[in-house]
């Protein structure tokens, strides 16, 4: 009797082996790297950014693995930490904000990067173009140096007797509103007061200057600098008894008389869209960045009752969302 297998079987036994040892092995989760000025809880891009992940399948724990480098607002931080997060070679490094991007870009030639900036990143040297990034960093751009003066076109429909407005934004970051500003308000005989701040300790001085000068209204361009300090404008404002204009984020919402601005919602949708293209295998460089095409006018009625203002019906009715 012949008691000899069959090569056959055992070749069929042996890949079913394999198959079934295959099945049992854990299956890659993706690794996502994430570089913030800030922290997590206070930069108030992080949530949307997670949740827009969340909508694409991608669960934290499960089969997304996210590991945070954060500066706590202390910028000399930021290339340390960028390098700490290169070394755990992530599949995807996540740099919010402008002034942050360059720090990651230091660290990695070779980790593709989606960048979530408010400046130019071509002026920055980030990026070749817009349409063609090249190199590993692709990403969104919120540059709104068209919108810089439209944000003082609307001020002055609120507030028509305003001739003094001063304008806090940080040289250091590569945007041309405050000089798309300066053309507007030449055009509307308004004189524009620059409070330049490059870190934290600038503040102060910078408001004691806009005291100083009378200035009857305050605009904000944002960068992670000034929104890491959003609340000492705020009450600066509050107190000066002055109209405070933002562009992003929750500048109305926080207690400003407006913002004008991008959704930062669909712009947390669209670099969630970034990093899922990257981990399903697309390059950086063949992804463009992206632009909002969406703008909204948020107005916040509070905050004009308390500093005796009236918003007119034809701005009211321009309004995508108002604060009551």
């Amino acid at each position: 009797m012949n008691n000899k297998i069959p090569a056959w079987l055992l070749a069929s036994f042996f890949l079913a082996f394999l198959s079934f040892a295959y099945a049992q092995q854990p299956a890659k989760v993706p690794r996502l790297g994430v570089l913030l000025y800030s922290t997590p809880e206070a930069d108030p891009n992080v949530a949307a950014f997670r949740q827009s992940m969340r909508d694409l399948g991608y669960i934290e724990g499960q089969n997304l693995s996210i590991e945070y480098r954060f500066a706590s607002g202390k910028p000399e931080r930021l290339m340390e930490l960028a390098v700490e997060l290169a070394k755990l070679n992530p599949d995807v490094i996540f740099a919010l904000g402008g002034d942050v991007v360059p720090a990651a870009q230091k660290a990695t030639k070779t980790i593709p990067i989606v960048m979530w900036g408010s400046n130019d990143p071509v002026q920055a040297g980030i990026v070749a173009s817009l349409a063609h990034p090249g190199g590993n960093t692709t990403g969104i751009t919120l540059i709104l140096d068209e919108l810089a003066g439209k944000r003082l076109e609307l001020l002055k429909e609120i507030a028509p007797g305003i001739s003094r407005v001063a304008v806090l934004w940080n040289p250091d970051h590569a945007d041309p509103e405050f000089r798309e500003m300066q053309g507007a308000a030449k055009a509307m005989k308004v004189r524009l007061q620059s409070l330049e701040v490059r870190q934290g300790e600038d503040f102060d001085g910078q408001f004691h200057a806009a005291t100083k000068a009378k200035s009857q209204a305050l605009i904000v361009v944002s960068s992670r600098l000034i929104n890491f300090q959003r609340q000492r404008a705020l009450d600066y404002a509050a107190k000066n008894r002055i109209p405070l204009v933002g562009d992003w984020g929750p500048w109305a919402s926080g207690g400003a008389l407006m913002s004008y601005g991008p959704n930062t919602d669909e712009m947390a949708r669209r670099v969630a869209a970034h990093v899922d293209k990257i981990l399903k295998g697309v390059k950086p460089s063949d992804i463009p960045v992206e632009r909002p095409a969406k703008f909204e006018l948020v107005l916040n009625l509070n905050a004009a009752k308390q500093i005796g203002l009236t918003i007119p019906p034809n701005v009211l009715a321009r309004a995508d969302r108002v604060i009551r």
